[in-house]
């Protein structure tokens, strides 16, 4: 069977969540999924695509996917892209699907320009991380995620956006006062 990879189309986003799903599942997390067709539909397919994804398909029927987005390097001042996700179900792995997956993936880095390709993975995920490996990926270990969501977010962003109202506000009477003299 050949495997191709597509960019995804609108009618897929029913699959994507699927895939989404399957693979917090697999991860250990099936209840963590908010995700919805509506929400992936707006982000992924509008004038302004916050994601892509690429369908790999077996003789026409959907058999994984990869999910990225563009992410900058400071430091090296150029994009790189992100792999948020790669998933390819128990029952099709071993054919070779996830290679090709990641393979377009990192030939989409090369043409738009991009020096590097990076994503995570779980430490409990000894296949993928032996898959990554031979893929010639590198560990970051001294690195550390960091993420800040939910409730934590909101009091971040509460914070930040009192500051930044409070300097308007600060500013716009500074040129009140420095206009009327």
């Amino acid at each position: 069977m050949a495997t191709t990879i597509r960019p995804a189309i609108p009618g897929d986003v029913p699959q994507i969540l699927g895939f989404i799903r399957a693979l917090a599942a697999y991860e250990r997390e099936p209840d963590a999924v908010t995700a919805t067709e509506a929400g992936l539909l707006r982000d992924g397919f509008g004038s302004t695509p916050f994601y892509f994804c690429l369908i790999a398909e077996q003789d026409g029927s959907p058999v994984g996917f990869a999910l990225y987005f563009y992410n900058y390097s400071t430091w090296m001042g150029r994009p790189g892209l992100y792999l948020e996700d790669l998933f390819v179900p128990p029952e099709f792995r071993g054919l070779g699907i996830g290679k090709a997956l990641l393979k377009r993936v990192a030939a989409i880095a090369v043409e738009k320009g991009c020096p590097r390709l990076q994503w995570e993975v779980l430490d409990w995920n000894t296949p993928a991380i032996d898959f990554y490996s031979a893929m010639g990926a590198e560990f970051l270990d001294a690195w550390r995620n960091v993420r800040v969501s939910g409730e934590a977010l909101l009091r971040l962003a509460g914070a930040a956006a009192e500051s930044v109202s409070e300097e308007l506000v600060s500013s716009d009477k500074d040129r009140q006062t420095g206009a009327a003299q």
